[in-house]
C-alpha cells in the first residue's frame, strides 16, 4: 500500500465547461458552498503529501484551502494537458502516486478515496472508481505511470490506463459529475428534498 502521506492529491479544475454555458460552473452554489469546494471539503482530513489544483479562469481560492495552484493557460488543450501539469508538480515533490479528483464531482467521499488508496499495491498501481458499469475518476496512479501521464494530450486523458487498472465500485450517486445547468438543478432539487 502507498500511504496518503506519499500521495499528491490532484484536483482538475481547469475544464472549459462548454456544456455549462458562460457561467463558471465551479463557482455555482450547491448546498452551503461553491460546487468545487465539496470535494475539497470531503478530502480535507486525508493527510496527502501535497494538494495541487490545476485551474483556468476561476476566481475560487484553492490556495486558501491549502492547495498549490497550477495555472493552465491552455485549458482548451484538454484534460490530458491539465493532468500533465499536475503530475509534473507531483514529480517535483517526489510523490509516489497521484490521486486525481475532479472539481465537478461534489458527492465524492473520503471513505471512497481511502478505499482507492487501500487498493494501491505499489508504484505501478492504477486504481479507479467505477459506478458498476464503467471506470472513472477519482483514480490513483503510481509514479511508474508518471511518464505516460505527462505525455497525454487532448480530452482522452488517462482513460486507457484507467480501463486496464483495478476498479473500486461506488454508488453512481457518489460519482455523479456536473456537466450542464440541468445536472446541477437536478442535484439541488434532490438534496432540497433530503436525498
Amino acid at each position: 500500500m502507498i500511504a496518503p502521506e506519499d500521495i499528491a492529491l490532484v484536483l482538475l479544475a481547469a475544464g472549459r465547461s462548454e456544456r455549462f454555458g458562460a457561467a463558471d460552473k465551479l463557482e455555482q452554489p450547491f448546498l452551503t458552498e461553491p460546487l468545487a469546494f465539496h470535494v475539497v471539503t470531503a478530502l480535507a482530513a486525508i493527510p496527502f503529501k501535497r494538494r495541487i489544483a490545476v485551474v483556468s479562469g476561476t476566481r475560487l481560492d484553492f490556495a486558501g484551502r491549502g492547495y498549490e495552484v497550477v495555472a493552465n493557460p491552455r485549458a482548451d488543450a484538454g484534460q490530458g494537458h491539465s493532468l500533465g501539469l499536475c503530475v509534473a508538480a507531483a514529480r517535483r515533490i517526489d510523490a509516489r502516486a497521484v490521486l486525481v479528483a475532479l472539481a465537478d464531482m461534489p458527492r465524492v467521499t473520503a471513505a471512497h478515496v481511502l478505499r482507492l488508496i487501500d487498493g494501491a499495491e505499489g508504484e505501478s498501481a492504477v486504481v479507479a472508481s467505477s459506478n458498476g458499469s464503467r471506470p472513472m475518476p477519482p483514480a490513483l496512479f503510481g509514479r511508474g505511470h508518471f511518464d505516460t501521464l505527462l505525455a497525454l494530450e487532448g480530452d482522452e486523458g488517462a482513460r486507457a490506463l484507467v480501463r486496464g487498472g483495478k476498479h473500486v465500485i461506488a454508488s453512481p450517486d457518489e460519482l455523479i459529475d456536473i456537466d450542464t445547468p440541468d445536472d446541477l438543478a437536478a442535484l439541488r432539487v434532490r438534496y432540497a428534498r433530503g436525498g
